[in-house]
C-alpha cells in the first residue's frame, strides 16, 4: 500500500489541528529480521496513510487494526504483536510490536446559525478549544475573509433551514442567532423535531422567547421539549451584567457551553496496562 508524500509528523500536526480522527502507529520493538527499526512511525486515517513501517502484510494488518478502532470510535493506546513468519506470513521471520495511539478527533461539534457580530465573536473565542465548528448563514457574502484561516471551521451558505438541520451530526451543540426572527423560529422548530442535539441556544430577549414558545407550542412541541431551549443565551452563568456588546454576549455564551460539553471530552487515557508492559519487556 503506497503512502502519501506528506511525512508522518507533518500529517500528525495537521490532522490534530483540523480535528480529523487518526491513528499513530509506532514500531516499539523488533527481533530478528524486520523491515524497519524501532521508532519507525506512520499515521493512518479512514482513507489515507502517511509514511510507512516497511510495507508487506504486517503493515496492512496494522492499518486494518487502526481503521477498525477509528470506525468504532475507540480512543487510546493498544499494543499489536506481529510474528512476521506467522501472523503476517512474511519471509523475513522477525518479530515486531507496534504501539497504536488512536485520536478520535474533535470531541465537540458546535453549530452556529448566523454570521452576525455575535456569531463572529463566538467563532473567534471557540477556535482554541479544539471543537469542530459548522457555521451557517443564508445570506450572500456573510462570512468574514478570516474564516478561511481557522482549522476545524466549515462555512455553509444555506437557504433551507430544515435541510441544513437534517444534515447536522447527532449530538451537536446548536446556537441560533440569524438576522431574521422567522428564520430563527424555523431553525428552532427543526432542531427540536430532530431531538438529538446535545444542547440548543437561541439569541434574543425573554419577550422573543415568550413569542417563540407560544408558536412552537401551537406547532406541537410539548413543555419538556421547549425546556431544552436556552434563551437568552449566556444567562445561566449570570449573563453579561447588562453589557450587550457582541464580545460580552459571546463570552457569556461560551461560559455557558463549556460545562454542557464536558461529557463529550475524551476520557483520561493513562497508557497501556502495566501487565502488558511486563510481558513485553
Amino acid at each position: 500500500m503506497s503512502a502519501h508524500a506528506e511525512s508522518w509528523h507533518a500529517a500528525l500536526h495537521r490532522l490534530q489541528r483540523e480535528g480529523v480522527p487518526h491513528a499513530l502507529a509506532t514500531q516499539v520493538t523488533s527481533a530478528g529480521s524486520t523491515p524497519r527499526e524501532p521508532g519507525a512511525r506512520m499515521v493512518i486515517t479512514a482513507d489515507a496513510v502517511f509514511d510507512t513501517l516497511g510495507g508487506g502484510t504486517f503493515e496492512w494488518q496494522t492499518i486494518e487494526a487502526a481503521r477498525r478502532r477509528l470506525e468504532h470510535g475507540e480512543p487510546g493506546m493498544s499494543l499489536e504483536a506481529f510474528s512476521l513468519g506467522g501472523r503476517s506470513g512474511q519471509c523475513c521471520g522477525g518479530f515486531v510490536n507496534v504501539l497504536l495511539e488512536v485520536f478520535p478527533g474533535s470531541p465537540v461539534t458546535l453549530v452556529l446559525f448566523g454570521a452576525g457580530h455575535v456569531g463572529r465573536e463566538i467563532v473567534r473565542l471557540a477556535e482554541p478549544l479544539g471543537w469542530q465548528l459548522l457555521w451557517h448563514d443564508s445570506r450572500d457574502d456573510a462570512f468574514p475573509a478570516w474564516a478561511d484561516e481557522i482549522p476545524r471551521l466549515e462555512c455553509r451558505r444555506t437557504t433551507d433551514p430544515t435541510a441544513a438541520v437534517a444534515e447536522l451530526p447527532a449530538g451537536s451543540h446548536a446556537l441560533v442567532m440569524t438576522h431574521d426572527h422567522a428564520e430563527d423560529r424555523d431553525l428552532v422548530d427543526a432542531l427540536l423535531k430532530r431531538d438529538d442535539t446535545a444542547s440548543l441556544g437561541l439569541i434574543g430577549s425573554k419577550s422573543k422567547w415568550a413569542s417563540f414558545r407560544s408558536r412552537l407550542s401551537d406547532a406541537g412541541h410539548d413543555a419538556e421539549s421547549l425546556a431544552r431551549v436556552r434563551c437568552p443565551i449566556g444567562m445561566s452563568t449570570g449573563g453579561t451584567g447588562g453589557d450587550k456588546r457582541p464580545y460580552a454576549i459571546a463570552l457569556a455564551t461560551l461560559a455557558e457551553l463549556l460545562p454542557l460539553t464536558a461529557d463529550a471530552e475524551r476520557p483520561d487515557q493513562r497508557g497501556l496496562d502495566p501487565a502488558v508492559l511486563r510481558d513485553l519487556f
